[in-house]
C-alpha cells in the first residue's frame, strides 16, 4: 500500500491562511517563534490562530536555539502539539522536552546525515543554510544523498519544495511527511491558497 505523506505548512502568520491550509488538507501547521525570521509570530497571536483550528490539525512550534525557559513560556501561552527544534540543540535537550519533537538536520553532503542517528525522535532533513541562518532559504539539497538512508523514527523532507518538485521528491523515498513554507507563499509569512492547493494535490499525487 502506498504511503500518503503528511503535509506541514510552515510559517503561518494569519488566521485565514491557517484555515485555508486546514481545509485544503494540511495535517500540521508551523508557527515560527524565532524572532530573526520574517515569518516570526508572537505566541499570543499564534495561540489565537491555533484556537480556531479544526480537530486533527497539529500545531507545531518552531524554535531555534531557544532556552528551556523560553520554550516553557511559549507553551504556557500556546497549546502546541509538537516542537520543531531547528537550531543546534543536543539530543539530550530534545529528549528532555514535554512535547513530541521534530529535530531539524541540515544537509549539504552525505556525511551530514550521520547526525540524525544521535536523535531519538523524528527528524526533518533540510538544506544546509549559510552560517547563522536556520532554514527558510527556499533551497533544496541533492536528494540522491538519501539512497540507503534509514532512521528509527519518522523522516520528514523540507527545503525548496513546491508543487512542481514535491512529487519527484516523493519518488526518491516514502517520506513520512513533507514540510513547505516559501514554496506556497505570496510573500514571506503570507500564504497563497492556490499554491497550497497545488502543493497538497501534488504531494498526494492527485491531479493538480
Amino acid at each position: 500500500m502506498q504511503h500518503i505523506p503528511r503535509i506541514k505548512i510552515c510559517g503561518i502568520t494569519r488566521k485565514q491562511d491557517a484555515l485555508a491550509a486546514a481545509e485544503l488538507g494540511a495535517d500540521a501547521l508551523g508557527f515560527v517563534f524565532y524572532e530573526n525570521s520574517p515569518r516570526y509570530i508572537a505566541p499570543p497571536a499564534a495561540a489565537a490562530i491555533i484556537g480556531a483550528l479544526p480537530p486533527f490539525v497539529n500545531a507545531v512550534g518552531l524554535f531555534v536555539n531557544a532556552s528551556q525557559t523560553a520554550i516553557n513560556e511559549t507553551l504556557a501561552v500556546c497549546p502546541l502539539d509538537i516542537l520543531q527544534l531547528h537550531g543546534d540543540e543536543s539530543p539530550e535537550f530534545c529528549a528532555a522536552q514535554a512535547r513530541r519533537v521534530i529535530k531539524s538536520v541540515p544537509v549539504e553532503k552525505a556525511d551530514d546525515l550521520s547526525r540524525a542517528s544521535g536523535f531519538d525522535c523524528a527528524i526533518l532533513l533540510d538544506a544546509k543554510a549559510p552560517k547563522g541562518i536556520y532554514g527558510g532559504t527556499g533551497a533544496s539539497f541533492d536528494w540522491k544523498l538519501l539512497e540507503g538512508f534509514e532512521h528509527t523514527h519518522a523522516v520528514i523532507l523540507a527545503g525548496g519544495l513546491d508543487a512542481e518538485n514535491v512529487a519527484e521528491a516523493l519518488r526518491v523515498r516514502q517520506f513520512y511527511g513533507v514540510d513547505v513554507s516559501s514554496g506556497v507563499e505570496a510573500s514571506p509569512g503570507i500564504k497563497d491558497a492556490e499554491k497550497m492547493r497545488r502543493f497538497i494535490a501534488s504531494a498526494h499525487q492527485l491531479r493538480a
